[in-house]
Order: C-alpha cells, then sequence, then structure tokens
C-alpha cells in the first residue's frame, strides 16, 4: 500500500494539520496582546488585529486550501501567519528533487509560515516554520532564525537558548546541526553576509520515530511563542532615530532578496500551484535599495 493511501498516514496528516492551526491561533493571539501592550511611540494609533483570508490550491478546493493571517499594527508594521494544507502531483522537473517523488509523483504537505516586520527598528523582525510533507517518504522540516536591524547581543543569545533548550529535549545533536544548517542556508551569497543572527533549520528529518519527530516540531514551535514576544516586549516601547529606521529598510532590501533568490519555500509553494500573494507575504512592506 502506498504510503499516502495508508490509514495510519491519513491520521497523521490531521493531527499534523490540527497543530498547525493551533500554533498559528497561539501565536496570533500572543501578537495581539503585544499590540494592546504598547505605550511608547506609535501608541496613539488602534492596536492591530489579524484579518483572515482563505484561498484555494490552483482555485480548486479539492487540491488543498490555506488561510491568511496578515496583521498590519501599531507594533507589527507587517506579520503573516500562514497555514495550508495542500495535494496533488508534482511536476516532472519539481518530482526529481523532492524525495520519494521520483517514484510516485503525488505529495501531501502541511505546515504554518510566519514573518514579522516591526516599526520599530530596534525590534528584530523574525522568521518561523514548521512543516510535514509526504510523498512515498514522511518527513518535517522548518525551524526559526531571528533577523535585527540592530542585533542585540542579549536577545541572540536568549533566542539561541530557547530553540537549544527545545532541540535539547529531543536530542542534544540537533542544536549545533541544525544551527550550522541555518547559519549555511540563511546566507545572502551575492553579498557574501548572513541575512540575520540565525537560529535553526532542519529537513527532511525522518527518524523513524513519527511520534517523536512530531514532539519535536511542536516544540519547536512552542519555542518560538514563549521567547519572541519576550523578545519584543524588551524593545517596542524605545524611542528611535530617523538614522536607525533608514538602516532598517535598508536591511530589509537584502532580507527581500534572499527571499527572492533562494529561499525554497518560495520554490516550493510557486511550483505547487500554490498561493501566490501568501507564498510573498513574507516580503517587507517597505524596503530600499540606496
Amino acid at each position: 500500500m502506498a504510503l499516502l493511501d495508508d490509514p495510519i498516514t491519513h491520521e497523521r496528516q490531521q493531527k499534523a494539520k490540527a497543530w498547525f492551526e493551533t500554533l498559528r491561533d497561539q501565536i496570533c493571539a500572543a501578537f495581539e496582546k503585544l499590540e494592546d501592550e504598547l505605550s511608547g511611540p506609535l501608541a496613539e494609533r488602534a492596536p492591530g488585529r489579524f484579518e483572515r483570508k482563505t484561498w484555494h490550491r490552483e482555485n480548486d478546493p479539492d487540491k488543498g486550501t490555506g488561510v491568511m493571517s496578515i496583521m498590519k499594527g501599531r507594533v507589527f508594521e507587517k506579520v503573516g501567519v500562514n497555514v495550508s494544507t495542500v495535494h496533488g502531483e508534482f511536476t516532472p522537473e519539481f518530482a526529481s528533487s523532492m524525495p520519494g517523488a521520483d517514484k510516485d509523483p503525488r505529495f501531501w504537505a502541511s505546515g504554518i509560515s510566519l514573518v514579522a516586520h516591526m516599526h520599530n527598528p530596534l525590534v528584530p523582525a523574525v522568521h518561523m516554520n514548521t512543516r510535514h510533507i509526504i510523498t512515498t517518504k514522511s518527513w518535517f522540516g522548518g525551524g526559526a532564525d531571528l533577523n535585527a536591524a540592530h542585533p542585540d547581543p542579549r536577545d541572540t543569545a536568549d533566542f539561541h537558548a530557547a530553540l537549544k533548550a527545545a532541540c535539547d529535549r529531543h536530542n542534544p545533536e540537533y542544536y549545533p546541526k541544525y544551527k550550522e544548517w541555518c547559519d549555511e542556508y540563511f546566507f545572502i551569497h551575492h553579498r557574501n553576509k548572513a541575512r540575520g543572527e540565525g537560529g535553526i533549520f532542519y529537513d527532511q528529518l525522518n527518524s523513524g520515530d513519527w511520534d517523536a519527530d512530531f514532539a519535536f516540531t511542536q516544540d519547536v514551535g512552542k519555542a518560538f511563542l514563549n521567547i519572541y514576544p519576550e523578545l519584543v516586549r524588551r524593545h517596542m516601547n524605545q524611542d528611535w532615530t530617523p538614522e536607525q529606521r533608514e538602516a532598517l529598510l535598508v536591511y530589509r532590501g537584502h532580507y527581500a532578496e534572499f527571499n527572492l533568490v533562494y529561499d525554497r519555500g518560495t520554490t516550493f509553494g510557486l511550483k505547487t500551484g500554490g498561493n501566490v500573494e501568501a507564498i510573498l507575504m513574507s516580503l517587507p512592506p517597505e524596503a530600499k535599495w540606496p
């Protein structure tokens, strides 16, 4: 029996999908709470709230769907927390690069993807995503990374410590391995610079114990939910200068270059009939190329 036709696989698909949606709801609630708490610059504005929009893959609900949750507020200049669950067949070109798809082009994929760009240049931007993909093989992937225009050593240390703790609960080899993978992956080669302060990145995780791999993926999401709002609170009420804001806009330009040139998620979405608006949600609302 093919993996995608196995009843156990169907049960696991529902568990993974439900978790990504639950994590989405928890993150959105935490981010709206930050909007309510702001007392510094831009506090005269109304707190932001997420707006949700449903889309269907290739405009066909039978091929899967996703929900975009976008907020433009007074702390978050633009944040998207998107979930999707899609299925279909890879094109021959794309199937050759996906594990297990060379034997059977069918696939199923579910996940959550988040990018936050902040008004205050002293608050770090952030990216997080976790996903579950099934072809004739099954695996998890994802991670989280910090992207500060004005890095704070304490923020960087605490962000990494939270991710390391999540990794260490499952395998002491995960954090050094996935930190290095993140540093290598989020590198802007044409500028010879890292995209940010790093974090962890993992892909094709299939230890042979689905429940353990799923639990690790859940812990990565929980670790992000616990640490990132605290980093935002540290800086969101601080004043900033025009020069700091200008540096942020230039930094965002480099961030956008990575996402358009190197990001695998962008490629996966565009080559599997995903929603273009959701795929390009990661791009900043404003950027500069001096």
